[in-house]
């Protein structure tokens, strides 16, 4: 082998090594990247969450006074705080044993809180947040939520426990606050589906509409329940992306009877 073959093996063989390196930093710093979002997220949740919590506290105790007289227009105690840090929060979703534990943003469109947190950054995993043809002050038949599924289990990763039979007999209800009313919601209907399905119909012309779209949730649902959902019951649809049915246009659903409180 010549001198000159040798050394151009040698060179080629640095340039790889340097360009393999320069892939490891630039791979790493990708991951760096998306693990200090997941930690800012997490951190500023905790932060609203604390806020909400201590706000709701305080709730009980000013209702017994001259609260009690509050309009039903007017915002609930334990939202005013919250909605100096962002007028768009309109409501909190919790469902225990997950990290659903987050404030409901809502906006003009159903694009600003895909990448925007409570706090109007950027953020991957965006907000939770109510579709913008729903009325917060006098909800339409069915209520939409809307949330990303991250892998580090926060938004709405966690709707994905109630495919497991045995976790959906344990949580039954879950917890919706509005800036007006508390409900407790119970789950009648579970499944995967794709958009071409229309499980997020807001307007209807008549009750038979309505209730067909029961009746197609009832038959999509992988579990048969008692739950008696009618003409004049309202809804709340939780609705996150799933790739079993398709990459693009996959949802994860989960839907329940909201009962005010």
């Amino acid at each position: 082998m010549s001198k000159n073959n040798h050394k151009g093996k040698k060179i080629i063989s640095k340039l790889i090594t340097i360009l393999c390196l320069v892939l490891f930093i630039y791979a790493g710093y990708g991951l760096f990247d998306i693990g200090m979002d997941y930690y800012k997220n997490r951190k500023m949740m905790h932060n609203i969450q604390d806020t909400f919590y201590q706000e709701v506290s305080n709730e009980k105790e000013e209702l017994n006074t001259a609260q009690s007289s509050k309009e039903m227009t007017e915002v609930r105690p334990g939202f005013e705080s919250l909605q100096e840090i962002n007028e768009d929060i309109v409501g909190w979703i919790t469902i225990n044993d997950t990290q659903i534990d987050y404030p409901v943003l809502q906006s003009d469109d159903n694009l600003q809180y895909l990448d925007t947190n409570y706090d109007n950054k950027l953020s991957r995993a965006g907000s939770i947040f109510l579709d913008y043809r729903n009325q917060v002050e006098d909800f339409d038949r069915n209520v939409i939520v809307y949330g990303h599924r991250m892998k580090d289990g926060s938004m709405f990763q966690h709707l994905s426990k109630f495919m497991d039979e045995e976790f959906f007999e344990n949580h039954r209800t879950f917890q919706f606050d509005t800036l007006y009313n508390r409900y407790e919601a119970e789950v009648f209907a579970v499944y995967n589906t794709l958009t071409d399905f229309n499980y997020i119909q807001t307007d209807f012309e008549n009750d038979e509409e309505y209730e067909q779209l029961l009746e197609d949730i009832k038959n999509e649902s992988r579990y048969d329940t008692d739950i008696q959902v009618e003409k004049d019951d309202r809804i709340i649809t939780l609705s996150t992306c799933d790739y079993e049915l398709d990459q693009e246009k996959g949802r994860l659903v989960v839907q329940a009877k909201l009962t005010e409180i």
